[in-house]
């Protein structure tokens, strides 16, 4: 079983996040940056469906300047077979399905049988880069899911879901993509041992030319969606406790709604 992730990047959840100067992007400088932790679903799954069938090779692919190869060195310290790592400046600032389209030329490189995404990036919350993948190679594809059984014998995935109150069951061939949940699986720790042969494990580096992307149909001049301002949320005030019996409490606090919150 030939599995790929597609893994992103992102400022760790503890970083504090700040609007640049230019309201285009985030605050970079200081920043510390992670696996996206949706994408380490994706990770843990492939491993564990190489485990079970006691063979298959792990690719992890993501795109970003030179700090992306310590993601993808977390990948192959956990497991990960081999690391495919595309850089090219002409990238910077491209949107969502500009990128889809870089990923879905990387992996038509290779005949995948199986392609994991996370559900969603934590610093855009996009949610459709697995999507736009999927329907750029035409493959059937299952997003958000929480439980996966593969069936190799006759080329098959059985993928659950929750919806709103119950428990959505798709059946796909294979190859297929799939964008993964909480709940799917926990995902594991490095060792220190896989740590350091992670250190040695060379990296692929592609740019776009080695995937027959013309330069000048990417990056910002190219989005079909540009951020037009980026701010931080407003200040939120200091809460306010009202005094005395109910019947005055009720009559005060009407008061506020109407003439502070302006909502009655």
């Amino acid at each position: 079983m030939n599995i790929a992730v597609c893994i992103k990047q992102v400022p760790s959840t503890e970083s504090k996040i700040r609007p640049a100067s230019d309201g285009k992007d985030i605050d970079r400088s200081g920043l510390s940056y992670v696996v996206n932790p949706y994408d380490e679903f994706g990770v843990e799954e492939a491993l564990k469906i190489k485990e079970q069938l006691g063979e298959g090779t792990v690719t992890a692919i993501s795109i970003g300047p030179e700090k992306v190869s310590d993601a993808l060195r977390t990948c192959l310290a956990v497991g990960v077979d081999q690391a495919i790592h595309i850089q090219d400046d002409a990238i910077h600032g491209s949107d969502g399905f500009t990128i889809a389209r870089i990923l879905s030329a990387a992996l038509q490189k290779e005949n995948y049988d199986i392609i994991f995404f996370g559900r969603q990036a934590i610093d855009d919350d996009s949610g459709a880069i697995g999507v736009f993948v999927a329907e750029l190679m035409g493959l059937p594809h299952a997003a958000g899911i929480n439980k996966l059984e593969i069936h190799p014998e006759d080329r098959r995935a059985v993928a659950h879901r929750q919806i709103e109150g119950a428990t959505e069951i798709v059946e796909t061939p294979l190859p297929a993509l799939f964008t993964c949940q909480k709940e799917l699986n926990e995902p594991r720790y490095a060792s220190l041992p896989g740590i350091m042969k992670a250190k040695q494990k060379p990296l692929t580096v592609w740019g776009l030319s080695d995937l027959g992307i013309d330069p000048a149909t990417v990056g910002a001049t190219q989005a079909r969606i540009t951020v037009d301002q980026i701010t931080s949320p407003p200040v939120r005030t200091t809460g306010k406790i009202i005094e005395g019996n109910a019947s005055e409490a009720v009559s005060e606090l009407v008061s506020l709604l109407r003439e502070e919150v302006k909502i009655v």
